[in-house]
């Protein structure tokens, strides 16, 4: 399948499609500001992505209301996160960093960033980036540039809730502010926009992200997030 596509239950919405390009392994998220997917909504979405050959299906991160009706329909965390907000009224001061706005020539050098700052299981693809950008009602891709792109964040705003979507910096230019930077500019755009609270996810073993977070001013929230998941079987799931 490629791409992503939105598949409709009633008022739920879901996003599906292949995990990071992996034709056997299939990927569903609620798209926001729609109600959590129901478990008649994720049987639904199973069996159409039974149908198409996956044999397994990860979620996006949830959070512990979204969580419910994949785990009634045998979902298991695959993967933990920390979840963490920050109110955007007192914002640190702009940070003297190489940053411009990204553009569509730069998403390979993009992609190759991530690739360098990740593990694989949560390197973003070109549909994955995609995702990424479109996710929220308006979003803004921002690139450190130092002759060639060595960072990028992605930041999103829905109503008033900010979203950091996406930051990575190439491993050998870390260490130099620009993940800090990038953070800035990302929230000073979403409080610019009327958003006044603003939530990231990382995961659990990243610490040099969450010492980055705590360091600007961000709460870890009490109750985290998890990316589901559940093997696929076309005589159970398939009408």
């Amino acid at each position: 399948m490629p791409g992503l596509r939105v598949v409709r239950w009633g008022a739920e919405r879901v996003r599906v499609g292949s995990w990071r390009g992996d034709q056997g392994l299939a990927y569903v998220a609620p798209v926001a500001e729609t109600p959590p997917a129901s478990e008649g909504m994720v049987r639904h979405c199973c069996a159409l992505l039974a149908g198409q050959g996956y044999r397994e299906v990860v979620t996006g991160a949830l959070g512990w209301r979204e969580q419910r009706g994949f785990l009634q329909t045998g979902f298991e965390v695959r993967e933990e996160l920390h979840l963490l907000s920050r109110g955007l009224r007192d914002l640190p001061r702009v940070a003297a960093a190489p940053l411009r706005r990204g553009h569509r020539r730069d998403r390979q050098r993009i992609l190759a960033v991530d690739t360098l700052a990740f593990p694989p299981f949560w390197r973003l693809d070109d549909a994955g980036m995609t995702e990424a950008l479109s996710a929220t009602r308006s979003a803004r891709l921002r690139v450190a540039d130092e002759q060639q792109v060595v960072g990028y964040a992605i930041s999103g705003r829905s109503g008033t809730r900010g979203y950091l979507q996406r930051l990575a910096v190439d491993p050998a230019a870390q260490g130099r502010g620009l993940g800090r930077a990038l953070v800035i500019d990302g929230l000073r755009w979403m409080r610019r926009h009327g958003a006044d609270q603003v939530v990231v996810n990382t995961q659990v073993g990243n610490q040099r992200a969450l010492e980055l977070y705590l360091g600007l001013g961000f709460r870890l929230e009490p109750s985290g997030l998890a990316v589901l998941a559940r093997r696929l079987e076309d005589r159970e799931l398939t009408p």
